[in-house]
């Protein structure tokens, strides 16, 4: 354990001179609170017989200390309120040391304590607690950042992201604001359930821990069961259990399930996250894009009263409807080319042509995907749903009923970002089976984050699914959208961090890697893809390492040269 600081140490002395006068800092036995503050500050001043009898507890925040009489600021989980403490009202008899050592000496900002008393308002006209009796519930052994404000102005806010994030429990009490995005996040998803479950629809919970990792394209968390003794997968997506209920005949089902992928982390993207999917027998995509619309309008009307709002900078209306757009007129409209009767030659050609970054184990549906990517995402700032998929982009996708080269598929984006995610469902067992395996094809070619072949979801299939329509939408983006957040990390609770590494070990790491002649500048980008020393960059998938490399120079706005990959080889072979 690292060395106490003084203030730590003065605070490890008052809790045993507390314990040394017969006081517990930590009681076991409950407290009765019946007010809270935000109801005291609404409601007494439009009627003062209110709150005569009150007790509320909290964490004191800060306090004045005037002689006989002091003043002390209570926040509890509602807002903050002043108490005033009279030395002869907590201590009625001769026996003064509650207030004279315990409150003025022996107590700190941050401790937690419960007052009984009565609500009145003070000569300067502040709704206030006059407390009768106080009690220590816990005491604070870390000082608290301190927040000054002064005329409206905040200084020496707790704002470093890293220690924000790392130690939210802490921003959580210096900055109570940071409550309301995740009051905001629980509305929106119970807005999204109370929907649902409003047209029949049943919420379910199916495995995180699966032997076969299907529904996405993406790189899983591998762990191992040991009284099976047998390799298990982090899910990556719930689509394929879902779709089994279907089989099995229920009227529409969802879920809000935790997934993990073993990817990279940025703005948008975390490694835990949360999605929504939910699949409707006898429904096409659509259905589900006037589905999708008319949720999100709900959403933002049950949070902000209007379909309006700002977020990162731009208007967004999610007013129903949207725009409709097919994937390779989009791409037309924005580079001139045509992809949509391009080979996986022709499209290489055409990546190099627009400056657009490949690599070998690319198939035709991720090089229309890169190329949409730079091209168009960016562009798209409004909600508009971008459809009809080329084929080789969707194995788990219905053709389309017009172009067997399309599925009928959309994803929504709003703002540059991706949101939703929707199809009409695959349900011929022999077409799913042959799309799989050319997934297992791009598999052998490199291709990480190709899907597996579920056998059992085949089967399941071949007993027949009805036409279906599903739905996957991203909480965490689709909350950051809703509450105008910048990252991700601002609305998870307990977002995924590095381990806190001490300047000297970091030191050590980083003389690792250019002992190995990796270049200094690219220090910083090795490590945000989570290379931390010379062994995890031996062991990385090379290739994707080499393309994750050059997105995050993009991403991070890098003044360097772009990386050559014979200097990347060089690395791996220092």
């Amino acid at each position: 354990m690292a060395e106490l600081t003084e203030q730590e140490q003065v605070r490890r002395n008052s809790l045993a001179e507390l314990k040394k006068a017969g006081i517990n800092p930590y009681p076991a036995a409950l407290y009765e609170v019946n007010a809270k503050s935000s109801n005291i500050l609404e409601r007494f001043p439009t009627d003062n017989s209110l709150f005569q009898d009150i007790s509320i507890a909290g964490r004191i925040m800060s306090r004045r200390i005037m002689g006989a009489a002091s003043f002390v600021e209570l926040q509890d989980a509602y807002g903050r309120i002043q108490l005033y403490v009279k030395r002869d009202e907590i201590c009625p008899s001769d026996d003064k040391t509650l207030y004279n050592t315990v409150f003025k000496r022996l107590l700190d900002i941050g401790d937690i304590i419960g007052v009984t008393g009565y609500v009145f308002v003070t000569q300067m006209g502040e709704t206030s607690i006059h407390v009768k009796s106080l009690t220590v519930l816990s005491k604070s052994l870390r000082p608290l950042p301190i927040v000054k404000e002064k005329d409206g102005q905040v200084f020496d806010a707790f704002s470093d992201p890293e220690m924000r994030y790392r130690q939210r429990y802490v921003d959580l009490i210096v900055n109570p604001q940071v409550k309301e995005t995740f009051v905001q996040r629980a509305k929106i998803v119970n807005t999204m359930r109370n929907y649902f479950n409003e047209q029949g629809y049943l919420e379910v919970d199916t495995p995180v821990l699966q032997s076969i990792p299907g529904g996405a394209a993406a790189r899983p968390f591998v762990t191992h069961h040991n009284a099976l003794d047998i390799d298990l997968y982090l899910r990556i997506a719930n689509e394929l259990y879902l779709k089994r209920l279907i089989v099995g005949g229920f009227p529409g089902v969802y879920e809000f399930s935790r997934n993990f992928r073993n990817e990279g982390m940025d703005r948008t993207h975390n490694p835990e996250f949360t999605a929504m999917e939910i699949y409707v027998p006898y429904k096409d995509y659509n259905w589900m894009m006037e589905f999708t619309e008319n949720m999100l309008a709900r959403i933002a009307t049950e949070l902000h009263g209007k379909t309006k709002l700002s977020v990162w900078g731009n208007e967004i209306d999610f007013k129903p409807p949207f725009r409709r757009a097919p994937m390779c007129e989009l791409i037309k409209e924005e580079t001139g080319i045509d992809v949509a009767p391009m080979n996986e030659n022709q499209l290489r050609e055409a990546c190099k042509q627009l400056g657009v970054e490949t690599d070998a184990t690319m198939g035709k549906g991720k090089l229309i995907d890169a190329i949409f990517g730079e091209k168009c995402e960016g562009k798209l700032i409004q909600p508009t749903f971008v459809t009809d998929y080329p084929i080789e982009m969707s194995p788990l996708c219905k053709r389309h009923r017009d172009n067997p080269e399309l599925t009928e598929r959309f994803e929504l984006f709003v703002n540059g970002k991706e949101l939703a995610n929707a199809y009409s469902e695959l349900n011929d067992p022999i077409d799913q089976l042959g799309r799989f395996q050319e997934q297992l094809r791009l598999s052998e070619k490199g291709d990480d984050e190709a899907m597996f072949i579920d056998m059992d979801f085949v089967r399941a299939l071949e007993y027949g699914m009805p036409p279906t329509s599903g739905l996957g939408v991203g909480i965490d983006r689709l909350v950051m959208m809703m509450t105008d957040s910048q990252s991700i990390q601002d609305v998870l609770l307990f977002p995924q961090m590095k381990p806190e590494v001490h300047a000297a070990a970091a030191e050590e790491e980083q003389s690792d890697l250019t002992a190995h002649g990796v270049d200094e500048a690219w220090l910083p980008v090795l490590q945000k893809a989570g290379i931390k020393s010379y062994s995890q960059l031996k062991e990385a998938n090379p290739n994707k390492l080499f393309n994750d490399l050059g997105g995050l120079r993009k991403k991070l706005k890098l003044d360097i040269p772009a990386l050559k990959r014979e200097q990347f080889d060089a690395w791996l072979n220092g």
